[in-house]
């Protein structure tokens, strides 16, 4: 079946033609595994996604194209902790056993999803919750273990890899302390999302976070709904937090009966082929979600 599928069509370009047009061949999952390879990449390495424009690992429907690319590519880059969950699969039907998969959160601190994180939905992300880019500084570790994954893998662009690192790493490291400073003086404020991205973000810069549903696919129950509008009324918040791609009939509603605006917290799950071509799109996003979430506190 893999061999019959691979007939069916080249592999898919879902984010430009790649970072370099030369040396080694790496396939990334989605939008912050694009962003940081490149940036460690820089022209020692092509760069490619499995993910096309607008798309994410919550909704990625493999196509023939993919196993094309993986059987080609030499190094495969993920965010792990079970978010890209139809990869296994993917990579076996691929056949590709010289593939070298490159897990970017060994080693990052992660947080554990409550045993009742669904909340009677009977589905949740699993043990720990995934999104832990969306911390500066776990990120930074994220792009660590890339770098050392490619320079393993192709030791001959060592000093560029380690190189464009540094410099991305500094830049994620100031980001953090810019951000610190601007939330400060909201901390211990709670806000609530669509659905649960923001732990990780919350924790760093002392926030709480609350969400309506575990997994954006899901639609909220009456009892999502009643425990939100509690917390908005404990909280005093000004707004609920939604991602640009999202956009929830029900959580609209409960907007608009609560007298509430939607703010936009975007968490990067999935993005055009034009941001995903440039590192840069990450402080980007980044400093856009700090000022949406100052408005939803009304600072």
């Amino acid at each position: 079946m893999a061999l019959a599928l691979v007939a069916c069509g080249p592999p898919r370009q879902s984010s430009g033609s790649g970072s370099g047009t030369e040396g080694l061949k790496v396939v990334t999952t989605f939008l912050p595994m694009t962003l940081f390879t490149r940036a460690v990449a820089g022209d020692c390495a092509a760069v490619t996604s499995l993910m096309p424009p607008g798309t994410g690992p919550h909704d990625f429907q493999a196509k023939p194209g993919d196993l094309v690319a993986l059987r080609g590519a030499q190094v495969l880059i993920k965010n792990g902790l079970g978010l890209e969950g139809f990869l296994d699969k993917l990579v076996a039907s691929a056949e590709n056993p010289a593939l070298v998969v490159i897990d970017s959160s060994r080693g990052v601190a992660t947080l554990a999803s409550p045993a009742a994180a669904d909340h009677g939905h009977g589905h949740a992300h699993g043990d720990v919750n995934p999104h832990i880019w969306l911390d500066p500084l776990r990120a930074v570790r994220q792009v660590e273990t890339i770098r050392d994954g490619l320079v393993r893998a192709d030791p001959s662009c060592a000093e560029g890899y380690r190189r464009n690192a540094q410099a991305y790493i500094t830049r994620l490291r100031e980001l953090d302390t810019e951000i610190n400073g601007r939330l400060a003086p909201f901390r211990g404020k709670t806000f609530v999302a669509f659905h649960d991205f923001a732990p990780y973000f919350a924790e760093r810069y002392g926030l709480k976070a609350d969400y309506l549903v575990d997994v954006p696919e899901l639609n909220p129950t009456p009892a999502d709904l009643q425990r939100v509008a509690t917390e908005v009324e404990r909280t005093q918040l000004r707004a609920l937090v939604s991602e640009p791609q999202q956009g929830n009939r029900s959580f609209n509603a409960l907007a608009g009966d609560l007298g509430l605006t939607i703010s936009v917290f975007d968490p990067m799950e999935t993005g055009s082929a034009q941001a995903a071509e440039d590192p840069g799109t990450y402080f980007r996003i980044m400093r856009r979600n700090v000022a949406d979430l100052l408005q939803a506190f009304g600072g």
